[in-house]
């Protein structure tokens, strides 16, 4: 065996063992990926082409649950009041985000590594726990805004009433991740090259010049992610709803959002085949949603 050829080999060699090293550093995650995500979401998309019967147990029924489904009139109203939701509190979170990570951004925010924290905490607060503290701030009887207003002779508003309690969900929801999209905003700033604004300031660019003419370009890309993010959050709304609906069950019925319908199907109708499609639409509606905005985009950035 020649030198080129010993050579050839040991490089092949190399070159399956670093292949194979790669595999094994993917396997952990693809393992968990294929049990935990994959075959549950198989699992359920063979149990949405069932219904359990009385007599027969489960019976093969094809599209009928899907079927049921896009006529199902309690389900596209809620699909209707989650899309009222992400029009409402979407848009304030991403501007408030924003604004917090220029802020931050521009050196002049004082004690910026506290100020940061300060931002972020409230996402590091368990949805749960914000839900029921903000239940208690918005509570008509005990809750602080109803003293207040007592206090000063006014009625108490109604947080928890029919026509605040969605706005009240999205202070919730607005409360706890404009923290997390500030971050990712921020974090795009920091990577943008000082280069650039060296050249503004030598230009005679102030902040404000800059922030608006380099910064939010640059940010076009994280500020996309942050949409999809949010896209996806205000339609899978559970913990929030499904919290508050002790406080205000006359509001708040077992259909108020998509996701809260599919569980009060399956765990109180014990509907599981036609939860599980239901489950199947909110995901249509999602992906349909995300295409939707990332379709636009791209075509806004070809122009």
């Amino acid at each position: 065996m020649t030198a080129t050829t010993q050579t050839r080999t040991r490089r092949q060699a190399g070159a399956r063992r670093r292949t194979l090293a790669g595999y094994m550093f993917v396997a952990p995650f693809m393992i968990v990926f294929l049990l935990m995500f994959l075959v549950p979401l198989l699992y359920a998309a063979y149990f949405s082409l069932f219904r359990e019967q009385l007599v027969g147990g489960n019976v093969f029924v094809g599209l009928e649950n899907y079927t049921r489904a896009f006529g199902d009139e309690q389900l596209w109203t809620g699909i209707g009041r989650v899309c009222l939701f992400f029009l409402i509190q979407v848009p304030i979170m991403l501007v408030a985000a924003l604004a917090f990570a220029l802020a931050l951004d521009t050196g002049l925010v004082r004690l910026k590594r506290t100020t940061r924290l300060g931002i972020f905490v409230p996402y590091a607060v368990p949805g749960v726990i914000a839900t029921l503290m903000w239940g208690f701030l918005y509570g008509p009887d005990f809750g602080p805004f109803a003293q207040i207003a007592e206090q000063i002779g006014l009625s108490a508003p109604d947080f928890l009433g029919p026509n605040l309690m969605l706005g009240s969900l999205a202070n919730i929801v607005f409360w706890e991740f404009t923290g997390y999209n500030m971050v990712i905003l921020y974090a795009a700033l920091r990577s943008v090259p000082a280069e650039i604004y060296e050249a503004a300031a030598v230009d005679g660019a102030g902040q404000w010049r800059t922030a608006w003419s380099i910064k939010i370009p640059a940010l076009k890309g994280a500020l996309a992610v942050c949409m999809i993010f949010s896209i996806i959050g205000a339609f899978q709304l559970f913990n929030e709803p499904q919290l508050m609906q002790s406080l205000a069950p006359t509001v708040i019925d077992a259909a108020y959002t998509p996701n809260l319908y599919a569980y009060n199907l399956a765990f109180v109708g014990q509907e599981y085949n036609y939860a599980a499609a239901v489950s199947f639409v909110l995901g249509l509606v999602i992906l349909v949603g995300s295409y939707a905005f990332m379709f636009a985009t791209n075509r806004r950035s070809r122009r």
